[in-house]
């Protein structure tokens, strides 16, 4: 586990963060590769990658915040910093310049964290904290309009960055791996892996009675990002080798992907052990991936019937040539 990988300006950088940006500009370099070939506005790509990625983090923070199980951590930290509790050790308790609450044996913030920088607790992105799907939905959206806007073949752009996108999901879970988040439930298995302490794992198995202290390594885990990892490298080189040169119609391998994806997503959510939130027995994660799946095929019909509607239409008879002009008397 490496987080965070660097500093910058004295912020340290975390290590999903780092990744994230990267598999974002990874993508981009592949859609502008992508529109090239066939013959599109290149440009139309770069931009979209950009504002892309500010949509995707401002999504998966949004989402991270209502979801993930910190809702009212932020909103006290903003209005009575006093009844956030993490629950580590006296030790780290101090070591993070908290105050030790021995009474309920948790650590809590310092007063100063009534201030401004408390209540923007919540937007504070970089320091780790974001949910995927949010981010997905946020710039498919954006991603969509944006196409729309600068009259970009839609569906052609939409299944261009389901490809790139697919691959980029590779490096945001090996920066989920570095970090040490989303990780899997306990396991004796051959792939059980055990992260350092005060690691993510660590501290959720602490807070569970499974470890005497937060500050011993975690038992070991399964390694579900890397799980994830290689579903998606799986799902990418599928929708670029196998269904990319047989496509046929516009819009189908976005609806892969997407389907894919969420089938991908919805297993590996039994195997993992960090808090999500959730409803209905169903992680929330799991719950967006049942709709995703069920918009996936809709779509899939849908536009397989436009194409099929639109090869089907007759052509449009050629415009006749204007009469020549009477002459004059």
């Amino acid at each position: 586990m490496h987080t965070p990988l660097f500093t910058i300006f004295g912020q340290a950088l975390p290590s999903y963060f780092v990744m994230l940006v990267g598999g974002f500009a990874l993508v981009t370099w592949m859609a502008v590769r992508w529109a090239k070939r066939g013959r599109h506005d290149h440009e139309v790509m770069l931009d979209l990658g950009l504002f892309a990625l500010i949509a995707g983090v401002a999504g998966a923070r949004v989402l991270h915040v209502i979801a993930d199980g910190y809702f009212w951590d932020y909103v006290h930290l903003c209005t009575n910093p006093s009844l956030v509790a993490w629950h580590v050790d006296q030790a780290e308790c101090h070591a993070i310049e908290g105050i030790w609450d021995a009474a309920a044996a948790v650590c809590r913030p310092a007063p100063e964290a009534f201030t401004l920088d408390g209540c923007l607790a919540w937007a504070a992105f970089w320091r780790g904290g974001l949910t995927y799907y949010g981010g997905l939905i946020a710039a498919a959206a954006y991603c969509i309009y944006f196409l729309h806007r600068e009259k970009f073949p839609v569906l052609k752009g939409m299944d261009g960055a389901a490809m790139s996108i697919s691959l980029g999901l590779f490096f945001g879970r090996m920066g989920c791996f570095l970090g040490g988040c989303c990780f899997g439930l306990p396991t004796d298995g051959p792939f059980g892996l055990s992260f350092p302490a005060w690691s993510p794992a660590s501290e959720a198995q602490f807070r569970l009675h499974e470890l005497s202290s937060a500050g011993l390594p975690s038992l070991p885990v399964h390694p579900t990002q890397l799980y994830e990892a290689l579903g998606c490298l799986t799902l990418a080189a599928t929708l670029m080798l196998v269904v990319h040169p047989r496509k046929r119609f516009d819009g189908q391998i976005f609806c892969l992907f997407l389907g894919g994806y969420s089938v991908i997503r919805f297993l590996l959510e039994y195997l993992r052990a960090d808090d999500r939130g959730g409803l209905l027995g169903l992680s929330t994660s799991q719950l967006i991936s049942v709709v995703a799946v069920v918009g996936a095929g809709v779509l899939y019909v849908l536009f397989q019937r436009h194409a099929k509607t639109k090869l089907a239409a007759p052509p449009s008879a050629p415009s006749s040539p204007a009469a020549p002009a009477a002459a004059s008397a």
